[in-house]
């Protein structure tokens, strides 16, 4: 005998609509990590923890270090093109292509272009975004490069990364 689905549960008016527009609202916080411009659109805070939504503004030669977390992340590239490093093989997505990279598998990107690359990074569920705003430098816009990180800086940023893993399930691996 199966049980019939259960009901889906009643609309939840403690939650509101949120809209995200990276070029016009001032509020959104404009974060440069490691080299990148990464926008937060949407928080966990937006989303009840559910998933948040991040739009990245990646230059030429940019990315994040080779890394794993527990949670599934996905990327949707916008403009230009990435090279996407899952489990040591390479990929290359363009324009309109969508990759999802599984929890806790090693993975980096960097746009070896010439053009920077625009990709909105969907991570479930929510946190990475609170780790950006941990570790992120503010920059006015969401095409404003941040500084570039002196040795002294980029120690720094990574001692505070490093104090970050547990809490935000992120490491960073060798490639």
């Amino acid at each position: 005998m199966t049980t019939p689905p259960s009901p889906i549960p009643p609309d939840d008016f403690s939650r509101r609509l949120v809209l995200a527009r990276p070029n016009e609202d001032e509020t959104l916080p404009h974060l440069g990590v490691v080299g990148d411009t990464y926008t937060v659109l949407l928080t966990g805070a937006d989303t009840a923890g559910r998933y948040c939504l991040i739009d990245m503004h990646v230059p030429p030669g940019g990315g994040p270090p080779a890394h794993r977390h527990d949670f599934e992340e996905m990327f949707s590239v916008l403009a230009g093109e990435i090279e996407v490093t899952f489990r040591g093989a390479r990929i290359m997505l363009r324009a309109g292509q969508t990759a999802n990279i599984p929890a806790n598998s090693p993975h980096q990107f960097r746009n070896g272009s010439a053009q920077p690359a625009r990709l909105l990074c969907l991570c479930a569920p929510a946190g990475m975004d609170e780790f950006f705003m941990s570790v992120g430098v503010p920059v006015a816009r969401r095409t404003t490069a941040p500084p570039e990180l002196d040795p002294e800086a980029e120690a720094k940023f990574k001692a505070l990364s490093g104090s970050l893993v547990a809490k935000y399930r992120t490491e960073f691996v060798k490639p």
